[in-house]
């Protein structure tokens, strides 16, 4: 059987419910509001500053791009060989990016500290690569004044290893405890931007809205790639399809919901930030609570900063609840050990995947650096994306009379554009990021050749 052998459409089921499967407990509002937790979190609260104040302008603020993808598609359209590179950019998509949303968190939970006097010691917030990469000498510096062990400096960041581990301890109890965790904490995100936009739309200044674009559309161009790690949680929707009741009708409207929803978001917030202040003043790690307190609202401020710190804790739950369902997809195939396709008897869901994922991720985040994390997740997610959008026009080819509830319209223009944008997008983003990339899907090859392809259940059914 070659690389690409496809796998028939009727074995992507989800097997009978033999206590080894998933439970189906989410609906169509649970799927929405997973959306709104994953995407709107370090993009908005963070990113959104960034790409207004250097990048873009007030113009790509309020400009992002969104999609979802499916490992098991791409298995059914494209072929084993493109199903597994898929399943391992999704990787950096969801475990890497966690890394770098765990460490904003840690950020943003010290300043929370810090406002209301509380100090922790910088070896203590400050991973050892953020502080060998780093152009503050302040944090450079580290380096030689932090404790040693072993002459090595100690410098963890603490703040990021608690809240993984945390979100992991969540994980485990269960799908619906975990849905139920994250609609609490979008309700708190939602009611802090709420109180940002009330407040900002009494301080909007028109003048600030010119130049709209002044880095032209190379600004948008790159800021869109720089920013475009915020919209990738929709493509976490689509892990849960196994959990989700009735997901031929509650997925499709999870997803184009949740687009919805979180497209005005950024468009109001987008709008509403860069008229309060101009957009230079916005390069700041909390651009919505510095926008707060130079309009005179520390106050405010302080209690939207306390929202970004829920909205990401939402973000991290999110993108670990998908990581776990990518190893147990591709286990049970037998891309990977059979281990990782374990089923907790009472809980239901993939203990092991969850428990690996969270320690490897909480590990990462005590010594890894967020900014050279952003860029190879964008690469690898964006990259997928692309595979997607062939895979539709390849089984639109391979099996034209296959029964499609849903279906993609104008496909032989859509598909195409899809690909394009996804690869017009990669460009924007710096060559180090393709140079990782490619040794990132060295590794995955090597890996595919030594297990994925010799226990592949295509092939020992």
């Amino acid at each position: 059987m070659s690389l690409f052998a496809r796998k028939p459409i009727a074995d992507l089921q989800p097997p009978a419910d033999d206590g080894r499967s998933l439970k189906r407990v989410l609906g169509a509002g649970d799927l929405v509001m997973l959306a709104i937790g994953a995407v709107i979190g370090a993009g908005i609260f963070g990113a959104i500053g960034t790409a207004a104040a250097g990048q873009v302008g007030p113009d790509g603020a309020v400009l992002r791009y969104g999609a979802g993808p499916a490992l098991a598609y791409a298995y059914a359209t494209l072929g084993e060989l493109i199903a597994w590179i898929i399943g391992w950019d999704l990787i950096l998509e969801y475990a890497v990016g966690n890394v770098a949303v765990a460490i904003s968190w840690g950020d943003y939970f010290t300043t929370l500290l810090r406002g209301v006097g509380l100090e922790l010691p910088a070896w203590l917030t400050t991973g050892y690569r953020t502080a060998l990469l780093s152009a503050n000498p302040d944090v450079h510096g580290l380096l030689d004044t932090a404790p040693r062990l072993l002459g090595m400096p100690v410098l963890v960041n603490l703040p990021a290893f608690a809240i993984v581990m945390f979100i992991t301890w969540l994980l485990l109890r269960g799908a619906r405890e975990s849905a139920t965790a994250n609609n609490v904490m979008v309700v708190v995100k939602l009611a802090a931007l709420g109180l940002f936009v009330a407040v900002g739309l009494l301080n909007i200044d028109t003048a600030h809205y010119t130049p709209f674009a002044p880095n032209g559309f190379t600004g948008i161009h790159q800021g869109a790639a720089i920013v475009f790690f915020a919209y990738i949680g929709f493509d976490a929707i689509s892990t849960a399809a196994e959990e989700t009741r009735n997901p031929q009708r509650n997925l499709p409207i999870g997803i184009i919901g949740g687009l919805a929803v979180c497209t005005i978001i950024y468009v109001v917030v987008g709008a509403v930030l860069t008229g309060m202040v101009p957009s230079s003043e916005l390069a700041v790690a909390d651009p919505l609570a510095r926008a707060l307190e130079l309009a005179g609202y520390g106050g405010i401020g302080w209690l939207v900063a306390l929202g970004a710190v829920v909205s990401m804790s939402a973000v991290l739950l999110v993108f670990q609840y998908g990581q776990p369902r990518i190893f147990f997809a591709m286990a049970r195939d037998g891309l990977l050990p059979a281990w990782a396709a374990r089923v907790d008897t009472k809980t239901r869901i993939p203990y092991m995947t969850t428990l690996v994922t969270g320690i490897v991720v909480a590990v990462a985040s005590l010594a890894g650096d967020a900014a050279e994390t952003y860029d190879l997740t964008n690469i690898g997610t964006l990259f997928a994306f692309a595979l997607v959008c062939a895979g539709v026009l390849v089984l639109r080819v391979a099996e034209p009379e296959r029964p499609r509830p849903f279906k993609v319209p104008l496909v032989w223009a859509v598909a195409p554009l899809g690909v394009a944008a996804c690869l017009f997008v990669m460009i924007g983003l710096p060559p180090q990021a393709w140079e990782r990339f490619a040794i990132w899907l060295v590794i995955g090859a090597a890996l595919y050749a030594a297990y994925g392809y010799r226990h592949s259940r295509l092939r020992r059914p």
